[in-house]
């Protein structure tokens, strides 16, 4: 009886140990990762983008499970409030109030059961903005929820 008993436990003990094991491979607990080391990533930490005209916008997002979407928040940086993520800081122009200042907040989904995906999206300039400072945000989200952001200054002319 007794042997019969430990044979139970070590069984159940085995099964209870490769349960664990496979639900803790299905967590996602990494944050997925913004890649602008490639030279045709753009914009870089204090790039300068010309009103009236498209800039493509280039990175690379990575993910250990599968990539969710990205998210592009533009807006202007004229009281130079800070969300750079970058160790690079770029000259600023003087502060000033904004008139017409361009903001575009936009999300992209990414094709499902993807680790590693290549963003290639155009984005129009409006030509009657104002110029100046703005900051460009990347933010990546996995499917898990997980999010990264990327915080880079440019400069509107």
């Amino acid at each position: 009886m007794k042997k019969n008993l430990l044979y139970s436990c070590v069984i159940i003990a085995i099964l209870v140990g490769a349960c664990k094991k496979d639900d803790a491979q299905k967590i996602d607990t990494d944050y997925p990762t913004i890649d602008m080391s490639a030279d045709v990533a753009f914009p870089k930490q204090c790039s300068t983008v010309k009103r009236g005209e498209k800039l493509t916008f280039r990175a690379q997002v990575n993910d250990n499970v599968a990539l969710g979407s990205v998210t592009i928040d533009i807006h202007h940086n004229f009281d130079h409030h800070a969300h750079s993520t970058e160790v690079e800081s770029c000259n600023f122009d003087p502060v000033k109030p904004p008139v017409q200042p361009f903001l575009l907040i936009e999300t992209f989904k990414i094709p499902e059961n993807l680790k590693t995906y290549d963003v290639q999206q155009e984005i129009n300039v409006p030509a009657d903005i104002d110029p100046g400072d703005y900051h460009f945000l990347i933010r990546v989200t996995d499917e898990a929820g997980w999010s990264t952001i990327k915080g880079l200054s440019i400069k509107v002319i």
